[in-house]
This record gives C-alpha cells, structure tokens and sequence, in this order.
C-alpha cells in the first residue's frame, strides 16, 4: 500500500468546503465517545468558524420527521438559513444526488468533514469523498460515536484510507492565516465564545504583564 502523502498547503476559506453530517437531536444520547457538553461547544464552533471565515458550508442530515429528528437547535441557530439536505437512507452522503451536487458546486476539492456517527455516517462520508477524488479531512473533535473504541477504530481507518485528521480550532487556526484575516478579530471571538479556558489563560497573562508596568516593579 502506498504511504498517504498529506497536502501541506493550508486550508483556507477559499479552497475548503466545511461539510456537516447528521448532527440529529435523537443520536446524540447515544454518544458516549465525548463528553456531551464539550461535543456541543465544539460543533457550534466548527459551523461558527464556516460561517465567520466565509467558508463554503454543505450540511446535511435524514429526514427531521424520522425518530433521529431535525439538527441540534444550537447548531440550527448558528446556521442561519442555511440549507438542511435531507437525506433518505443513504450511509454514504454522495450518494444523495443533491449533496453531491452541493458539494460540487462549492467548486472546493478539499473537504472539512464533522459529523455523527464516527463509525456510521462520517466514515461512510469521508470514503466516499476519497473514492469521488475529494481530498478530505476529519474534524475529530466535532465528531463522535457511541464508545471511544468505536470513535478511535474509524478514525484510523479513515486515516489509513487518505482522509487527514485535523480539530475545529486547528481548522480555525489555517482560517487565520489568510492575509485579508490578518488583524480580523474572528478567532478571538471563537476562544472567547468556544475556548473559555484558553479566554482565561490570556487574561492571566495580560494581567501580569499590567502588574508589571506598576512602578514598584519597574524599579
């Protein structure tokens, strides 16, 4: 087999599509690979962070009047109007002729893939992606399973099939480093919103650095 040569170019609001796979209300008390409140911050986040860089969003899910139910309502609230593509039965989004279409007119090769079920709808996904020529990469953080063995075991098959891992501040990190995002306030807005304790740790740090300024300790 071949070794996975990885594109180190960075991904970027304009050669990525953020795709978002079945967040439904009625799976996510199966989830036991990740806490459920962190899971939440971190999808909002992931779909915040597509939203606030201009990314290209693809969302999709199966039938909201199935018992797995409509999206989750914090993540409806951060999409906006953005279209649901409702999906029948299909593990594998492309095959769905209007997510597919969706994703190809994006005109993005690279795809930002986060979703649940690790091992069910994001795996079948992301194979789909590599095998229609995508280049795809796993969001690991904004998506989950029913156990972490079941998280761990499809993230590395998607791995060993050419899918990349990355996290949704990672993503958020590549977003930044556009040159018109250079002084653009949006990634701190994400910690400030989604990475409480990292807010924290920067205002302990620029509360030293006033400490530092008091006359006493410029002596």
């Amino acid at each position: 087999m071949k070794g996975h040569v990885m594109n180190l170019a960075p991904l970027s609001p304009d050669n990525s599509t953020v795709v978002l796979v079945d967040y439904a209300v009625g799976f996510a008390n199966l989830l036991r690979s990740h806490d459920l409140r962190d899971h939440l911050a971190n999808v909002v986040g992931l779909a915040t962070t597509a939203r606030l860089y201009g990314a290209p969003l693809v969302v999709t899910n199966g039938e909201a009047s199935k018992p797995s139910g409509p999206l989750y309502p914090e993540l409806l609230a951060a999409l906006g109007d953005q279209e649901v593509i409702e999906r029948k039965t299909a593990f594998n989004s492309f095959l769905d002729e209007r997510f597919a279409a969706a994703v190809k007119a994006t005109g993005n090769n690279r795809l930002v893939i986060g979703g649940i079920a690790t091992d069910g709808c994001v795996l079948q996904t992301a194979l789909g992606a590599v095998r229609e020529g995508y280049e795809a990469y796993v969001v690991v953080d904004a998506t989950a399973s029913t156990s972490k063995e079941a998280h761990d075991m499809a993230v590395q098959r998607m791995i060993m099939a050419g899918v990349t891992p990355v996290t949704w501040w990672s993503l958020a990190a590549e977003y930044q480093l556009e040159p018109r995002f250079a002084d653009s306030p949006v990634r701190t807005r994400l910690m400030s919103q989604f990475q409480p304790a990292m807010t924290m740790g920067g205002r302990t740090f620029f509360a030293g650095v006033d400490l530092g300024r008091t006359p006493a300790a410029t002596k």
